[in-house]
């Protein structure tokens, strides 16, 4: 990506309007210094770089910021453009990530949609749970909901909320393509949702609540299995009501009853009659991609500790933790390396101020470096990566 398309944007924001040296550039490349060095705070952040002044122009910056100055930007400057960032990005690298394709799927366009709660040593977003007793304060919180492409792994769509919100309010503002296929847990169970998805000729597959009223039109399909056995013991033809416009309506779902090998009992319900009943349930267990995703950001980038107190600073914080996490996968894309994320995120963090190109270092961590080879034109992927 070309540094001019962040600066049309930064101009369309007018971010820089009120700052003379903390652009957004320098704020981007800040963060991003901090979130891949793993720094508990700002102090850290701009100690570190301070320490290091030598080598920022290799960043592109030619000084550090002040700690004063990177906190201000963090708190006033608006999230929101970091938010139209990480999309420009997304749509710049993805037809490199979309290459890839999930094996005995049959939609191109498949899509996984959950939340994770991140939790505040402050009150600035209510969190979840009851009051503690006493003389107690109850912690802060935030949701993160997102939609991600299952065939790149990346995210598509974010909504941060507060943690207090239900699960099920996010689902209507997913703009989804017609004939996509999109899998959820059965906390964003929302029958009138439901029905709009298939009006617009979206499909779904999800959990079925455990208390749910439904009516069995008709049995399609039923086994008898061992008790070490696994697979798909049932299908049915079933009729969930719901309201719409204060009227009762009936929504046609197929419910399908899956046994695993752990011997755990599972009823899907999706909107689709075309594809088996297998698909159903390997549709469901891709949805464990998400988790995994969740699980990689909190374990490879720094969200247990936040750089400002403040909603709009903590938000901003979160956006370019998902740039992070973009750049890496795309340098992870690139090199066709099989090293796990962790490994690559590790790489990254102990030579982000050294001269070797870091996309060199990952292809080659484990042969010597006296032997590296010289490229014609070698590519500086230290500011390209900010």
């Amino acid at each position: 990506m070309k540094h001019n398309e962040f600066d049309i944007l930064a101009q369309k924001h007018q971010t820089d309007r009120y700052y003379k040296s903390f652009s957004a550039w320098t704020q981007l490349v800040t963060m991003l210094f901090g979130v891949f060095s793993r720094c508990d705070s700002m102090g850290e952040i701009c100690d570190g770089m301070l320490a290091m002044q030598g080598k920022l122009n290799h960043l592109g910056l030619s000084s550090s910021p002040a700690k004063s100055t990177a906190g201000d930007g963090l708190r006033e400057r608006d999230n929101e453009f970091f938010k139209d960032f990480y999309f420009l990005l997304l749509k710049h690298f993805e037809p490199l990530l979309s290459v890839s394709r999930i094996d005995k799927i049959s939609f191109d366009k498949l899509y996984i949609f959950d939340s994770t709660t991140i939790r505040l040593f402050s009150q600035i977003m209510k969190g979840v749970g009851r009051n503690p007793k006493g003389e107690g304060k109850k912690k802060g919180g935030l949701k993160v909901h997102m939609l991600i492409d299952a065939h790149s792994d990346t995210p598509t769509f974010v909504k941060i909320s507060e943690a207090k919100s239900h699960d099920k309010n996010f689902i209507q503002y997913l703009n989804l393509p017609a004939h996509s296929m999109i899998v959820f847990d059965r906390a964003y169970n929302h029958y009138l949702q439901f029905a709009k998805f298939t009006q617009k000729y979206i499909n779904f597959v999800c959990r079925l609540k455990k208390n749910a009223v439904y009516e069995v039109v008709q049995e399609l399909f039923c086994q008898t299995q061992t008790d070490t056995g696994f697979g798909v013991l049932k299908e049915e033809h079933i009729h969930l009501k719901y309201t719409d416009e204060k009227q009762e309506k009936n929504l046609c779902l197929r419910k399908v009853t899956y046994r695993d090998n752990k011997g755990r009992i599972y009823e899907f319900i999706t909107n689709n009659f075309e594809i088996s009943n297998d698909e159903v349930a390997l549709v469901y267990k891709i949805r464990w991609q998400i988790e995994l995703l969740f699980k990689k950001l909190k374990q490879n980038f720094q969200l247990h500790y936040f750089y400002s107190e403040t909603e709009n600073g903590i938000k901003t914080q979160i956006w370019i933790t998902l740039i992070a996490q973009l750049l890496l996968m795309v340098l992870k894309t690139k090199s066709e390396t099989k090293k796990a994320f962790s490994t690559v995120a590790a790489l990254i963090r102990i030579h982000l101020i050294s001269n070797l190109e870091v996309l060199w270092v990952i292809e080659n961590s484990r042969r010597t470096y006296t032997k590296r080879q010289k490229r014609k034109k070698p590519p500086s992927f230290q500011t390209e990566l900010f």
